[in-house]
């Protein structure tokens, strides 16, 4: 709790907000790395925990074996991995793997609804359109964080009440710093 003081020096207690994100690992990730830059995942975690009150921030993302150096760090840097199962597409001479988070971050934010003050919506996916449109509905939506300018032309609309933040503007405190010392996978 922070204390302030109300009027006639009277102190009043000020119960800090009880917001919760929902993070489309991929859509986040591959979204910074198109634009040339690496996500601090530590940074970011700190960043909407500080400039939005974000208590608790669910990461969806597929689940590939080999990857558990990396779940474990995200779990360390303070997120809460909802896991997806992936499929392995063959594309050309490529495999690609599939691990579509969406209706599992939808669930997620809907089972938690009544748990949270307002939610932070990472994506810029327009799949997520009816979602952000409810939470507005509902008063339950406090940014929607986009990986870049280039979003689902489905959320502009949400662009006219200021919900939406382009994460690469904030490049320059959020970006990994090559130190060549933390040795582990990248999201």
């Amino acid at each position: 709790m922070v204390t302030v003081h109300g009027f006639c020096g009277i102190m009043n207690e000020v119960k800090k907000q009880n917001n919760y994100a929902f993070i489309d690992s991929q859509n986040l990730n591959l979204g910074v790395r198109s634009q040339g830059w690496m996500l601090d995942w530590k940074k970011f975690r700190q960043y909407i925990r500080n400039k939005y009150s974000v208590t608790k921030a669910y990461l969806f993302i597929g689940h590939v074996a080999g990857n558990e150096n990396l779940y474990a760090y995200l779990q360390e840097c303070g997120y809460i991995l909802i896991f997806k199962p992936t499929l392995l597409r063959k594309q050309k001479d490529k495999v690609i793997v599939k691990g579509n988070v969406d209706a599992e971050l939808v669930l997620h934010s809907m089972i938690q609804y009544k748990n949270y003050h307002q939610a932070v919506i990472v994506s810029g996916d327009g799949d997520f359109y009816c979602l952000i449109e409810y939470l507005d509905k509902k008063a339950k939506l406090v940014k929607v964080l986009v990986p870049t300018i280039h979003y689902s032309s489905l959320l502009r609309r949400f662009n006219n009440k200021h919900y939406i933040v382009c994460i690469d503007v904030l490049r320059g405190s959020l970006e990994e710093k090559k130190t060549g010392i933390r040795g582990r996978s990248k999201p």
